[in-house]
C-alpha cells in the first residue's frame, strides 16, 4: 500500500474531522469519534484522520499512485466546503516511503 500524509494547522480540526466523517458516512462504514476517524472507501483505500486542538491530520493508504491522488483531491475538496469561513492554506500531502 502506498501512503500519504498531511498535516492542517486549524483550531477547528475536530470539527471538521467530524463533519468529514458524517458526511462521508452516507456511503462508506465510517468509524469516528471527535478526535479519531477511519473512513474505508474500500479494501485497498483507507483515510484516516486525527485531531488535535490545533491540527487535523490526514493519512491516506491506496493500492496505486492514481487512487492516493484522486482520495487526495476528493479528501480536500470536501475540506474546503465545510472550512469555508477559514483560510486552511496550501494542503501538501507528503508520500511515506
Amino acid at each position: 500500500m502506498l501512503v500519504t500524509e498531511t498535516q492542517i494547522a486549524t483550531a477547528s480540526a475536530s470539527r471538521y474531522l467530524q463533519q468529514l466523517c458524517k458526511h462521508l458516512s452516507h456511503k462508506f462504514a465510517v468509524e469516528f469519534t471527535p478526535e479519531k476517524g477511519r473512513i474505508p472507501f474500500a479494501d485497498d483505500r483507507t483515510a484516516t484522520l486525527e485531531a488535535t486542538p490545533d491540527t487535523l491530520t490526514m493519512r491516506i493508504e491506496a493500492a496505486d499512485p492514481e487512487l492516493l491522488a484522486r482520495l487526495e483531491n476528493v479528501v480536500v475538496e470536501h475540506l474546503k466546503r465545510f472550512s469555508f469561513r477559514e483560510d486552511l492554506g496550501e494542503i501538501r500531502w507528503t508520500r511515506a516511503q
